[in-house]
C-alpha cells in the first residue's frame, strides 16, 4: 500500500534528502516504496533545539534528510537517548525506548514519532519551572527552597518567647 502525501501549495517535503517544492496547488503524491520522508514544516533548525529533547530529535532530523550522516550520529543520537531516558519518569521513559528501538532498526521517521510526547511532556516542565510566582511581589525572585506553604524561617533568637521584667508592664 503505497504512502500518500498531500501537499499544500508551495509546501516542502524532504524525500531521500531531495527538498520537493509543490507548485500553487494543492496535491497528492503517492510513495511506492520505503523512502525517507519528511514535511518541510516538521522540520527544526538548529536554533530551535534549544532543550535537550529538541537537540535529540535534531540529530534524528540530521540522519533522516542525510543518509551519509548516520554512522557518525547514529552513536550520539542512542547516547542522548539513554540520558535522557534516566532523567524522566517511567511514564515518559518509555517513549525515549522507543525511539532508540527505532533509530537502532534507522527508521528516523518513526523515532521522531516516538518522542513527540516527550518534546509536549517537556515543554510543559518548562512552563512550570518559568511561571512566575504568584506569591513572590512584582520584580522579586521567590526565596530559593521557598514553598507556598513553608512558615518562614527565624533566627534562634526571634523565635525564642520575648522575655519582660515587671517593670516593663504598664
Amino acid at each position: 500500500m503505497p504512502l500518500a502525501i498531500t501537499l499544500k501549495p508551495n509546501e516542502r517535503v524532504v524525500v531521500n534528502g531531495c527538498v520537493i517544492r509543490n507548485a500553487n496547488k494543492r496535491q497528492t503524491i503517492h510513495i511506492e516504496n520505503r523512502a525517507d520522508i519528511i514535511r518541510g514544516s516538521d522540520l527544526l533548525t538548529e536554533s530551535q533545539a534549544d532543550t535537550p529533547t529538541k537537540r535529540i530529535c535534531l540529530l534524528i532530523q540530521i540522519a533522516l534528510v542525510h543518509a551519509d550522516q548516520r554512522t557518525r550520529v547514529a552513536p550520539k543520537i542512542q547516547a542522548g537517548l539513554a540520558n535522557l531516558a534516566s532523567l524522566f519518569g517511567v511514564k515518559v521513559r518509555s517513549h525515549f525506548f522507543e525511539a532508540a528501538n527505532h533509530v537502532s532498526q534507522s527508521d528516523y521517521y518513526r523515532a521522531l514519532v516516538a518522542l513527540r510526547p516527550v518534546l509536549e511532556h517537556e515543554a510543559k516542565l518548562l512552563a512550570m519551572v518559568s511561571a512566575p510566582d504568584v506569591d513572590a511581589p512584582e520584580g522579586q525572585a521567590p526565596e530559593a527552597g521557598a514553598t507556598p506553604d513553608a512558615a518562614p524561617e527565624t533566627s534562634p533568637e526571634a523565635a525564642a518567647p520575648e522575655r519582660r521584667s515587671a517593670a516593663d508592664t504598664p
